[in-house]
């Protein structure tokens, strides 16, 4: 790609959040930046979908009163210019494992993206439970900001999404002692979610942060979470779901209905 690419960013978080405007400011320098984003935090909102969406100018772009979805679809479609790339992120907290990719605000974003035919790219930050509640600063995403900039500069002309509809990137924790590698993974399969009842009501509680706040997870080499706990950039190139696929034993069953 010749020109400087068309870039809209949206996020999960809310236009406010650090991530959204250290992910914005830096692929200032990569190309032409247009923001669309949720007025306030729409996390773990899936593809959600509005009818409509109220929409006020912002001093980063615009502001929706709905999701991410809501976010790709104006930006698209109505609040243009029509991107090269979408961009979701820098998220608070990182998106790993095959069960997280449809109840992330942040990737499915990307992947209403990838259903419009737009190479996307959705990027997240690992953070600890013990980070959740606790203000994060610009810098604390930088290897985040980093790895999706150089992404986004050299994937499209690479071919990366001639194979890929989007790719979800995570970076390690801001305090660890990160290896600045970045390591293209799968999505982990690891799965384990618990339910407690407390008189008139259910909590629950997913496991996988216990083990990763420990760093004993059971994910082998190749999986993104894997990657992230061992202190490197997880990038997994990824499908939009959903695709049929030809089943002899489904064909059987319909045949004798």
């Amino acid at each position: 790609m010749t020109d400087a690419p068309e870039i809209l960013v949206t996020n999960d978080d809310g236009i406010d959040a650090p991530g959204i405007r250290a992910l914005a400011d830096g692929l200032a320098d990569v190309g032409n930046v247009t923001v669309v984003a949720p007025a306030d935090d729409k996390s773990a909102t899936g593809r959600a979908m509005s009818r409509e969406v109220r929409v006020e100018d912002h001093e980063l772009g615009y502001a929706i009163e709905g999701t991410p979805s809501d976010c790709v679809v104006a930006g698209l479609e109505a609040l243009g210019p029509y991107p090269d790339v979408v961009v979701a992120g820098v998220n608070e907290g990182a998106n790993l494992g095959m069960y997280v990719l449809g109840r992330s605000g942040t990737v499915s974003a990307a992947v209403e993206a990838a259903f419009f035919g737009v190479p996307a790219i959705a990027s997240s930050l690992f953070l600890t439970s013990e980070d959740f509640g606790e203000p994060t600063h610009p810098e604390d995403y930088e290897t985040a900001v980093d790895a999706t900039c150089y992404l986004v500069e050299h994937a499209l002309d690479a071919g990366v999404f001639e194979h890929a509809d989007y790719l979800n990137v995570n970076a390690p924790h801001p305090g660890a002692d990160a290896s600045g590698e970045m390591v293209v993974t799968r999505p982990s399969h690891g799965y384990d979610m618990g339910a407690e009842r407390n008189g008139e009501t259910v909590t629950l509680h997913d496991r996988m942060w216990d083990l990763m706040d420990a760093g004993e997870i059971p994910d082998p080499e190749g999986t993104d979470r894997r990657a992230v706990v061992d202190g490197h950039v997880s990038v997994s190139p990824l499908t939009a779901p959903h695709t049929t696929e030809h089943h002899d034993e489904l064909d059987a069953l319909a045949a004798r209905f």
